[in-house]
């Protein structure tokens, strides 16, 4: 079969459409042709050998597919040959075939595509986890979603709203901000041109925010840490600023704050089946109703990763 291969070195990777090896089918698993996957963060990282794919996962890049069950394995009920499905995976995504937990499958209604099933699962999965798994927002909250444009920011600024929450955001392009204000956002801060602890605090009388969700990591740490109000949380999921920060522990303990770190892809299957179970209950149908929409930029073809890589890598991307 064919897949992304990564070539060339770690600070200029090439991915190329190449031959790889076949997938092998557990019985516990089905094999899905994939019609469409999506570009994540991380598929940058891995490809500049930043990111190695837990212990069994595929090399193979791509963290999420949307396509038609070709096989089931020898365990597996309830699939069947031709039904339509998107998942989270821990790899494989960019390639003909891929081999799937069967009890990590979300049917596609029968109105969408493929390209709208496979913006679903990492991304959505990511915000649904980590603002309320790992950030216990509670209606009625005050949330601030750095990177808000981005595909995780996205799918957290619909979430949180739904929920009852107030959304903050951070972006860097005024077009960027206008989006976030589309999808629900009440304050939308130029993080280029604006100093966010300065915005968010004028925004609270000098409160801060209930809980921030995180994907830039050191070089935000100590201005995170002084925008949250007492009983605050801020939940780490990305290293884009680095992985150091300075910060006042004094006010960590005087506030009562908590730093949770959260990370989706090494979590254990066992894990990922529970969250997928909540999702499909929680959220799934929210998105299958209309009431939240998966937010797409652009399409490319499989052969032109290369370029979708570099799209995302230069911020152009919304969603």
């Amino acid at each position: 079969m064919k897949g992304i291969v990564v070539q060339g070195d770690r600070r200029h990777p090439v991915l190329v459409w190449a031959d790889v090896p076949d997938v092998q089918l557990g019985p516990y698993e089905v094999l899905v042709r994939v019609r469409a996957t999506a570009v994540n963060r991380a598929d940058l990282a891995q490809a500049r050998g930043n990111y190695p794919p837990p212990p069994g996962a595929s090399e193979i890049l791509g963290l999420e597919m949307a396509g038609v069950i070709e096989a089931v394995g020898s365990g597996v009920t309830g699939w069947q040959a031709g039904d339509r499905v998107c998942a989270l995976l821990p790899g494989g995504g960019y390639a003909e075939k891929v081999a799937v937990p069967a009890d990590m499958l979300l049917k596609l209604p029968d109105d969408w595509d493929f390209v709208r099933g496979a913006a679903v699962p990492e991304v959505w999965y990511t915000a649904f986890v980590n603002l309320f798994l790992e950030g216990e927002l509670q209606p009625g909250e005050t949330v601030l979603i750095h990177a808000g444009a981005s595909g995780v920011g996205t799918a957290a600024i619909q979430l949180a709203r739904h929920h009852g929450a107030t959304v903050f955001v951070t972006a860097g392009r005024p077009d960027k901000l206008d989006k976030c204000r589309e999808l629900g956002a009440t304050l939308a801060i130029n993080y280029k041109e604006q100093d966010f602890l300065v915005e968010v605090m004028a925004a609270t009388n000098n409160e801060g925010v209930d809980l921030i969700l995180d994907p830039v990591g050191g070089s935000y740490l100590a201005r995170n840490v002084q925008s949250l109000r007492p009983f605050g949380r801020l939940v780490n999921i990305g290293l884009l600023g680095g992985p150091h920060g300075e910060m006042n522990v004094a006010l960590l303990l005087r506030r009562r704050l908590r730093i949770i770190g959260s990370t989706l892809r090494p979590r254990p299957l066992a894990e990922k089946v529970a969250i997928t179970r909540q999702f499909r209950e929680k959220v799934w149908p929210l998105l299958i109703s209309g009431q939240l929409q998966p937010i797409i930029d652009r399409v490319f073809p499989v052969q032109q990763a290369q370029a979708a890589h570099e799209y995302v890598a230069q911020n152009m991307n919304i969603g």
